[in-house]
Formats: structure tokens, C-alpha cells, sequence
């Protein structure tokens, strides 16, 4: 199960109101590390390969900019731009070099629900450094609610070939490469952001992280646990401007002998919100800070 254009999710881009704050608590909490600077922006990254896993940018208030996916060909990015408009989406930028730090050629397109999507390929790369428990490795997966699940999926579908790897009753996921999902879409009576996932080296490395939140203030919000649809272990928390963050690891590695399931098979005894049967339902806080986060107005 695997887009003939999109590799994989590179980075999630944020409009914060303090861009001092954010860098202390995504370095020192968090655990990333500083990839480039400029004078109104940070990008940080994991310990993986990527360039940068996430951007912060001086703003009047919490946004999200774009999600960044990676094309697996230059060929892929001309592809996508004519597929975009089939679609019924808006290519905001055509394909071109990219002048921000990572580089490489993209375009960045719109949906017909007001979602920023960059789209590049041939950007700098790192040497993955040594596992370190503790520090994410990369992206994992972006949830983004959606007022009209199939009319976005079907969008995510035709413009860039994501395939549906599992439907449950409130979420759709969506598939790219090997990782069960990359981006899943979420039931909801908005266009939000829902969370942005980071992948630990293991399990230990979420819950060690969760200690190290809660130390900092942020308590776990929703877990530990370990999801359905895609078999993650997870810890969600709220960041300093109310942005939903997860902790996740042994994500579910999938090909196309996977059997997509339904809403009839993801269904948990009564009681109970995950395969453990140990977590409490997501807080309230949770919940409403999954509604707030929207993609800027471009």
C-alpha cells in the first residue's frame, strides 16, 4: 500500500505568538534539536534523516502553516500539480526551489477545505544520528479534522495518491509508504488540526517522556496506550500554545497484503479506549484543544 508519488511526511510548520517560549520547550522538553535559524523562525529536528521535522514561525498567535509531505520524484511534484486542480484544490505555488532552510523543489498547494499542503522533493538531508532514548526520530503521522471525512479523503486520494489503510467510526487513516498511516482525518464539525504525532524509538522512550512532561507541567492528557488502527503505543499532551502533541512508537509496518478494516472491526469492549484496556478516555482539555488550531488564511 503505497503512493506512487508521496514518500512520506516530512514536517508540520506552526504560527506561534512567542517564539522564545516555543523554542525553550521544544529543545528542552520536548527534545529536538536546532536544524537552521533565521531572524523570524526555528527549525528543529529529529534524530532521522530529516532536515527538520518542525518549523516554528513569529506570529500574533498559534496556527499551523503547512504539513510538508516528500515526493518520492522531481517527475511526482508536475504529477501532483495537475492532479491538485482535477481535484478541485488550489496549486498556490508551482513547482520551484524552495528558499527556506532545507531547500530542495516543492509546491504547496491548497484543499477545497482550506488545508495548506507543501509537497517537496530533493531537500537537504542529515546522517540519522544513533538512536537516543528519549529524543524522537521523526514525524509520525498529522491528524486533521475534518467537516466532511470522504470528501476529504477522496481529495487526499486523487491529489496525491494516499490510499485508505483503515475506517473506524470517527477517523479515516491514510496510507503513503510502510508506516500504517501518515495523515488520518478525523469526524468533526471543523477543519482543525487534530494532533501532530512523533516517533520515539520505543515504548520506553514514550513513557519516559511522559514523566519528563509531566515534570515540565504538561500532563498526559490521553494514555498511555496503544491505539487500534495502526498498533501505536501513545501519550498525547497539550504544548505551551495549546497545539495537541504525541508521543508514539511501534508504529504498524504494512504492505499490500493488509486487509483495510472498518468500523465493524474497531470496535472496544465497553470501557474501554485502547488495546491495553489501562487508558482513561482523552481529557476535556484534550478534546477542546483539538478543536481550536486552524491552518492560516493564504
Amino acid at each position: 500500500m503505497a503512493s506512487k508519488w508521496i514518500k512520506s511526511l516530512r514536517s508540520v510548520s506552526f504560527d506561534v505568538p512567542d517564539l522564545a517560549t516555543a523554542e525553550r520547550f521544544y529543545i528542552e522538553v520536548w527534545n529536538l534539536e536546532v536544524a537552521a535559524r533565521t531572524q523570524d523562525a526555528l527549525y528543529l529536528r529529529g534524530t532521522g534523516g530529516d532536515h527538520h521535522i518542525l518549523s516554528l514561525h513569529k506570529a500574533h498567535g498559534i496556527a499551523i502553516r503547512k504539513v510538508t509531505l516528500r515526493a518520492r520524484s522531481l517527475a511526482a511534484l508536475n504529477e501532483i500539480e495537475r492532479a491538485v486542480i482535477e481535484a478541485g484544490g488550489q496549486v498556490l505555488v508551482s513547482p520551484g526551489a524552495l528558499q527556506e532552510p532545507g531547500g530542495g523543489v516543492g509546491l504547496t498547494l491548497r484543499d477545497p477545505h482550506g488545508r495548506i499542503i507543501q509537497v517537496v522533493y530533493g531537500d537537504e538531508r542529515q546522517l540519522p544520528a544513533a538512536e537516543q532514548s528519549d529524543r524522537p526520530v521523526r514525524l509520525a503521522h498529522a491528524v486533521l479534522n475534518s467537516h466532511d471525512v470522504e470528501a476529504s479523503r477522496q481529495f487526499f486520494e486523487q491529489a496525491l495518491d494516499f490510499r485508505l489503510s483503515d475506517r473506524t467510526r470517527i477517523m479515516a487513516f491514510l496510507n503513503c509508504d510502510s508506516d500504517h498511516h501518515s495523515l488520518a482525518l478525523g469526524d468533526a464539525d471543523n477543519d482543525a488540526l487534530n494532533h501532530v504525532a512523533f516517533l520515539m524509538p520505543d515504548v520506553d522512550s514514550v513513557m519516559r517522556g511522559g514523566g519528563r512532561m509531566r515534570d515540565a507541567q504538561h500532563p498526559i492528557e490521553w494514555g498511555p496506550g496503544r491505539h487500534g488502527p495502526g498498533n501505536n503505543a501513545f501519550n498525547y499532551f497539550i504544548g505551551p500554545f495549546g497545539e495537541v502533541i504525541e508521543y508514539t512508537a511501534e508504529v504498524e509496518q504494512i504492505d499490500e497484503s493488509y486487509v483495510v478494516g472498518g468500523p465493524d472491526d474497531w470496535k472496544w469492549p465497553a470501557g474501554r479506549v485502547d488495546q491495553w484496556g489501562i487508558s482513561q478516555p482523552p481529557s476535556a482539555a484534550l478534546k477542546d484543544a483539538q478543536r481550536k488550531v486552524f491552518f492560516i488564511k493564504q
